[in-house]
């Protein structure tokens, strides 16, 4: 009889996965680089969060760049010489990144099969899919039913959040530029989310206040009464996020997983300090 499959999962850092988290569920993590006044590092490698913030502050340019498929390609060769059958490799959404395109061309060369899944989202809600992906996995499943899990656990979580402008967005191309500036008209504080695959106006809130308020209230009604878990991601606002992952703790009674992750650079190139952001994954 065949052997079980073993299929592994490899995702990128714009899954802020707690990095024990990762190594727990055997999950490799591919950097994605990011370019700081013409010098390139590592997410989270060789750049914290707060430089990140401080470059940004200072207007300094920032931007951001897939990974090589060479990078893929060892990591798929890794997990191959250490058993692996078949690879499942998740990724941010390729309307935002070409990360997924340099994962398919390594995939050509892969000494086993790589199936590559377009999360279509960011973040924790990358996080969990990859979760998901490696929980199935670890119960011998063909590799179809782990891209299932996946693809489903991504569609069904939603991605919220409040930034301070519209500006870091609209410089790096992902939201229009009518809609900065509308924003900056109003004198706005917006709250987004990720819709197919996209950064999108959600609503346009007057105060700061009122636009946290209004993420908290958003982000229950989107968990419902179901079991959940709930990821709190910011830039520079550690303090604003502790508090708002313990108001959701105190009033999601069938949370199951919360994690607090400070976003890395290629999120905070796109968002700016200030961000919070709150992903919804229902189990």
């Amino acid at each position: 009889m065949p052997e079980d499959p073993r299929i592994a999962i490899v995702t990128d850092s714009t899954a802020y996965l707690p990095p024990v988290v990762a190594e727990r569920h055997g999950i490799q993590v591919v950097p994605v680089q990011v370019v700081v006044g013409g010098h390139v590092f590592d997410e989270g490698v060789d750049i914290t969060s707060d430089q990140v913030a401080d470059a940004l502050r200072d207007w300094q340019p920032v931007s951001t760049s897939r990974p090589s498929p060479r990078r893929f390609l060892d990591a798929y060769e890794t997990a191959a010489a250490n058993g692996a059958t078949g690879i499942v490799s998740v990724h941010l959404s390729a309307d935002m990144s070409g990360t997924g395109e340099s994962a398919m061309l390594a995939a050509r060369d892969s000494p086993v099969p790589v199936r590559v899944v377009d999360s279509r989202s960011i973040g924790m809600a990358l996080g969990f899919a990859a979760l998901t992906a490696a929980d199935v996995a670890q119960n011998a499943a063909p590799m179809d039913e782990v891209v299932s899990a996946a693809e489903k656990r991504a569609a069904g979580a939603t991605t919220l959040f409040y930034v301070d402008t519209l500006e870091y967005l609209r410089r790096g191309g992902r939201i229009g530029a009518a809609q900065a500036l509308l924003g900056s008209a109003l004198a706005v504080k917006p709250l987004l989310h990720v819709v197919d695959g996209r950064i999108a106006p959600l609503e346009k809130v007057r105060t700061k206040s009122r636009a946290l308020a209004r993420l908290e209230e958003i982000a229950l009604e989107r968990a419902g009464t179901g079991p959940v878990d709930i990821a709190v991601h910011h830039l520079a606002n550690a303090a604003r996020a502790q508090v708002l992952s313990e108001r959701l703790r105190e009033r999601l009674p069938q949370l199951n997983d919360l994690y607090v992750r400070e976003v890395g650079a290629v999120v905070g190139a796109h968002v700016g300090p200030g961000m919070l952001a709150v992903v919804i994954a229902p189990r």
